[in-house]
């Protein structure tokens, strides 16, 4: 195993951004909607600033239409591809895995909904086969606090961290006299204005 120590390198990161779609978002009852699409826009933006990696999944309709990812996302970064996952967890999905093994990076950052499910098994998978796992819980949703909390005892006893948006951006800045570091500082500061 390859698990790195405890500080997030945007250098290494890559972020699997897990069925935030319509349909499965609305199911949220640990995260305000609101919040949710705030703090995957910051973590969007992150992404863009830091030149981060980002896959998208997402669950195909009953009638087979793609999924339709939440706009905070594309409004972003732009035309995003969406990997349409057939199981569970994503990293048992062999299109996912090699689009997260092709940036070569080994730190994955996760957000979704829901953390019970579309986050926790493809963050365990991640963290059996050597990457170091973030679950970004601001960006994040659950089905109610007791199953949300099951999932993340689970995931911390496998070895994976719970981190917020406005940490990665304070982690991931660096020298705040550069303007990179001043414009992640900023994207934190636009979360918290009121919507």
């Amino acid at each position: 195993m390859t698990k790195s120590n405890s500080r997030i390198d945007p250098g290494n990161a890559v972020i699997l951004f897990a069925d935030l779609q319509a349909g499965i978002v609305e199911l949220t009852r640990t995260n305000p909607l609101d919040r949710l699409s705030k703090a995957v826009r910051g973590l969007a933006q992150l992404a863009r600033l830091l030149e981060i990696p980002v896959i998208v999944t997402g669950v195909r309709g009953e009638n087979g239409n793609a999924a339709k990812v939440i706009p905070q996302i594309g409004e972003v970064l732009g035309s995003v591809p969406t990997h349409h996952r057939t199981t569970c967890d994503s990293f048992l999905n062999p299109e996912i895995v090699s689009s997260i093994e092709a940036t070569g990076r080994k730190t994955l950052l996760i957000a979704g909904v829901a953390t019970e499910l579309a986050v926790q098994l493809p963050a365990l998978t991640a963290s059996d086969q050597g990457y170091a796992v973030f679950v970004v819980l601001d960006a994040c949703g659950g089905m109610s606090e007791r199953t949300e909390q099951a999932a993340l005892l689970r995931l911390a006893k496998a070895g994976a961290t719970t981190v917020s948006v406005m940490t990665l951006a304070g982690e991931m800045a660096g020298d705040l006299r550069e303007a990179k570091a001043q414009q992640a500082i900023g994207i934190l500061y636009d979360m918290t204005k009121a919507a």
